[in-house]
């Protein structure tokens, strides 16, 4: 039998134990572990998570990988056409990870109302292009269908619904102008057929998704040409790597960008969640570390005269010291399980019920999204039940400095 980790759980069995004067240190100990998992645990899926909705709202935007004309033209209008007869479309087989390829063009155009206006991009989409990334975005309607004959139907946000008081059926004239600002401006009356809410509002005030080839017909381009290809992977996380297989395999007349590199404000903004979810687990595993301390040393106090008499029956050091060890991993362990039962708990109502809104216009998300995966979860108690641990392996060392005479003569 182990000796000291019998000790240690008869202490924590008995009833004097838990009336003692120690208890209240205690169990704010205990509730300093278990606050910290809780805020540690939300800091984690809460950034994690504002982070993957953000990139997956800008990827269903863009893509991932860009491949476009080079070109010092920085608006958002397609200017320099490029011809989809590549060899690397429609199956980019070359580079492994690419789960699809579309081609696209864009245009600025502005809506005309009969009291307002209002200047927008169109996104000219084909028959390849992937609306999966935009179903959950809509809210009303039904998404375009441009495999057939072109159409004048749109896709519009419900940001400029509300804004020009759109509704789903209604035709609208978009003025489009041309080279020559001498000549009037060309004019496509759609029809909208859905409303999408991605709650990126940047992106929303922007773009509508039309046919590609009304883009084709008003810049005079052929059949054949296109504004720029967007690349779908299959794992984020391989965006660097598959990036330079792309860059590589692609002519050298086109450019090859990643999403990370067109947003880079975005992405560096995101990132900052990082450096702040690692301070706010430094500062909790502090402050539980502190307070495990402060029990531990009061528990050494009140069983001062237990230690001597230990000492005295000829028990070394190190012996004792793993009595309290085994007692504080008790105590640590305890606010480990209710900090998870409290932090998980109030994650999935999250989830589930989305009742932490956000203002969409400073975070891109109108409701706080959560991130729950076993291996963070399971790190964090880990990591916190080891360094708590190794924080209380040195107020422990008072026990050495325990005279057993003058110990068991402690009142």
């Amino acid at each position: 039998m182990n000796l000291e980790y019998f000790i240690a759980k008869r202490i924590i069995d008995s009833k004097s134990y838990k009336s003692s004067v120690s208890a209240p240190i205690i169990k704010i100990g205990i509730a300093a572990i278990a606050i910290g998992i809780v805020v540690m645990m939300i800091a984690i899926a809460t950034g994690i998570g504002l982070q993957q909705k953000i990139r997956d709202k800008v990827v269903a935007f863009n893509g991932q990988i860009l491949i476009t004309e080079f070109s010092s033209n920085n608006s958002q209008e397609s200017v320099d056409p490029i011809s989809i007869k590549q060899k690397f479309y429609p199956n980019f087989s070359k580079v492994e990870g690419i789960k699809h390829i579309q081609a696209v063009a864009t245009k600025f155009g502005v809506i005309r109302t009969e009291t307002d206006f209002e200047g927008v991009t169109i996104k000219g989409v084909g028959a390849d292009y992937d609306w999966g990334y935009f179903e959950p975005f809509l809210i009303e309607g039904k998404l375009p269908d441009f495999t057939g004959d072109r159409n004048e139907d749109i896709l519009i946000s419900e940001y400029l619904k509300n804004r020009l008081q759109f509704k789903v059926g209604d035709r609208i004239n978009t003025y489009f102008l041309k080279e020559d600002t001498s000549r009037p401006p060309s004019i496509i009356t759609y029809t909208i057929v859905g409303v999408y809410n991605s709650g990126f509002q940047d992106f929303d005030k922007t773009y509508m998704f039309g046919d590609i080839r009304h883009i084709q017909r008003l810049n005079k381009w052929e059949d054949d040409q296109i504004g720029h290809f967007e690349l779908f992977l299959d794992d984020y996380s391989t965006l660097n790597d598959t990036y330079v297989e792309v860059y590589q395999n692609t002519p050298s007349d086109l450019n090859v960008v990643t999403v990370e590199q067109q947003f880079g404000s975005i992405f560096e903004w995101i990132k900052i969640f990082d450096t702040n979810i690692y301070a706010i687990i430094g500062v909790m595993i502090l402050v539980g570390g502190i307070n495990m301390i402060t029990a531990l040393l009061v528990l050494i106090l009140e069983r001062t005269q237990m230690i001597g008499i230990l000492k005295a029956l000829g028990n070394s050091n190190w012996g004792i010291r793993k009595i309290f060890l085994y007692n504080a991993t008790y105590l640590i362990l305890l606010g480990l399980f209710w900090g998870n039962l409290i932090g998980l708990g109030l994650l999935f109502i999250q989830k589930y019920f989305k009742i932490v809104g956000l203002n969409p216009s400073v975070y891109y998300v109108s409701e706080a999204p959560v991130y729950i995966h076993i291996n963070y979860i399971l790190a964090l108690n880990v990591g916190t039940f080891i360094m708590c641990l190794l924080m209380l392996l040195v107020p422990s060392y008072l026990i050495s400095r325990i005279s057993p005479v003058k110990a068991i003569r402690f009142e």
